[in-house]
């Protein structure tokens, strides 16, 4: 990557750190220092210049940022219609004189299972690998073949071993909370039935691990 990639890299994501800490910052301004103000109103911008409001921040130390190539609000999108529960936060677009980037940027941010992601979209720089992946933790057979198969089609892949990646190459583990039991049950035959039978798998199926 040359300086001036990486410059124009460096300040895409300084400025959407930047949008990102000021929208929660400022998203009460009538109760300035309010240290409440993090779960308080934010306003979000949508594809029509129109403001949906009321929508309340989680408190949440750690968010995953997650960069792609393009189109914010498509990826979030994407990450609804699988997660039912899920919604949007915030979205905002900035074209290259207000970001620095050729290409503009786009920010988003959802909540999906209760957990908050934000989606930077700032160009085809980076790419996921299997390196990071996100454990979804189901409650049976049922939520697990559900997610497998949302995730791994239209583009998505099967991985082993619970793993696969959806369309846009970001790596999931599917895992039905039941496995845990197997895998540190008190009886090392259960043990080891259910973790010879893992590495056989593709999707995790419960019956076939017992």
């Amino acid at each position: 990557m040359n300086n001036k990639v990486l410059s124009a890299t460096v300040r895409a994501i300084f400025l959407a750190a930047i949008v990102f800490c000021l929208t929660i910052s400022c998203s009460n301004p009538n109760q300035p220092g309010n240290p409440d103000n993090a779960i308080n109103q934010i306003v979000i911008a949508n594809d029509s210049g129109k403001n949906i409001k009321n929508k309340n921040m989680i408190t949440q130390k750690i968010t995953p940022y997650l960069w792609v190539e393009k189109d914010a609000k498509a990826v979030a999108d994407y990450y609804l219609s699988i997660f039912k529960d899920g919604k949007l936060k915030d979205f905002r677009k900035f074209d290259n004189d207000e970001s620095g980037n050729d290409a503009g940027i786009e920010t988003a941010v959802i909540e999906i299972a209760g957990m908050e992601f934000s989606i930077l979209a700032a160009g085809p720089l980076f790419k996921f690998n299997e390196a990071v992946s996100f454990v979804i933790n189901t409650k049976d057979q049922a939520e697990t073949d559900y997610y497998w198969e949302a995730l791994t089609k239209n583009g998505g892949e099967e991985g082993s071993c619970g793993w696969c990646k959806d369309k846009y190459g970001l790596s999931w583990q599917v895992v039905p909370t039941e496995y845990f039991e197997l895998i540190h049950s008190d009886d090392p035959i259960v043990r080891e039935k259910a973790m010879k039978n893992t590495l056989k798998q593709k999707k995790l199926i419960l019956s076939e691990l017992k």
